[in-house]
């Protein structure tokens, strides 16, 4: 069913995406994590807490029926105070439980209707907007990366060989 194929889908990518994500934070320092160009930026760390307390609220509370505790504010507020492998750790766990959520809801359960941050949403369309506004951060994370380290993070080598273990593109 193609519903199935979209929930794995999902699920599937959000993981990948945060395994990029970690091993990102896992080349930077604690000050390249936290470093903000101006007034105006988020910090890799700041994109990284966003992330949680989106897909927490988005896919927790809107689809797996949690509570809403999400602090928005204090997403874009944070300077520092938690070192990357402390950030990545955190987006596990978050990414763990979300993806645990979509895969195992019901596919009959996708055109229920929700309302997320003020949106009147379908379950579809949130995990939609969930794996979406990731993938936008993960892309955001791996540029600042590439500018601070100069490093080709090396995501796309497998294409050049007969074999790859990516199943998700």
């Amino acid at each position: 069913m193609i519903e199935d194929i979209f929930l794995k889908f999902s699920a599937d990518k959000l993981e990948q995406l945060t395994g990029r994500i970690q091993d990102c934070l896992g080349r930077l320092s604690y000050d390249q994590v936290w470093l903000r160009n101006n007034d105006n930026a988020n910090s890799i760390g700041n994109l990284v807490l966003h992330l949680c307390g989106n897909v927490t609220q988005w896919i927790g509370y809107g689809v797996g029926g949690q509570p809403d505790l999400r602090d928005r504010d204090s997403e874009f507020a944070a300077l520092g105070g938690l070192q990357p492998n402390e950030l990545s750790q955190r987006l596990q766990t978050t990414i763990s439980d979300a993806a645990g959520i979509i895969r195992n809801l019901a596919p009959g359960r996708l055109p229920d209707t929700r309302t997320i941050q003020k949106y009147d949403v379908t379950v579809m369309e949130a995990i939609l907007h969930v794996v979406e506004h990731f993938s936008q951060h993960t892309g955001q994370i791996m540029f600042a990366t590439k500018l601070l380290t100069g490093q080709d993070l090396g995501y796309y080598k497998h294409l050049g060989k007969p074999a790859h273990f990516e199943t998700t593109p």
